[in-house]
């Protein structure tokens, strides 16, 4: 028996990868997986900087504490946190007081957006002692989620 003569006929073998729907179809599965992990982290952060805001209020209102207990009264709002941070106005150290204030590293801090914390004493919340308060995230009275105040009046959350 004789073979056909002739062109063959071989049959198509498909190379070896990946075409290119299949990688576009990756490609979008990844962008909308780490779009939700980002906007899920994103959200943490900003929970973690009004905790911060609150915790660094705390530490501010016992260091008040402190200078209303060697002085007879809090800061004025002319004198600010400053007060806490500069010799004047405060009277004699107590023994064993460092000299320069009530702040460890000579500055008063800033809130976790970068912006000074208000202080007012009177406070208008609590009429008795002060108000300290962080504007936020946005800087700006007022506001929602990590954009809203976090004061020393508020309950849970914000203080």
């Amino acid at each position: 028996m004789r073979e056909a003569e002739g062109p063959q006929i071989q049959p198509r073998v498909r190379s070896l990868g990946f075409t290119l729907i299949e990688i576009m179809a990756v490609v979008l599965i990844i962008g909308l997986l780490s779009t939700i992990v980002g906007v899920s982290i994103f959200a943490q952060v900003d929970k973690g900087r009004v905790t911060t805001a609150a915790a660094q209020i705390r530490n501010l209102e016992n260091v008040l504490e402190l200078y209303r207990m060697d002085n007879a009264h809090y800061p004025t709002t002319d004198q600010g946190l400053e007060a806490l941070v500069s010799e004047s106005g405060i009277s004699p150290a107590p023994i064993n007081f460092p000299r320069g204030g009530y702040i460890q590293k000579g500055r008063v801090p800033k809130d976790p957006w970068g912006n000074p914390f208000e202080y007012e004493q009177p406070g208008q919340n609590n009429p008795e002692s002060f108000d300290l308060w962080s504007f936020g995230g946005d800087g700006q009275p007022g506001g929602d989620d990590a954009n809203a105040d976090v004061g020393n009046w508020f309950e849970g959350e914000g203080i």
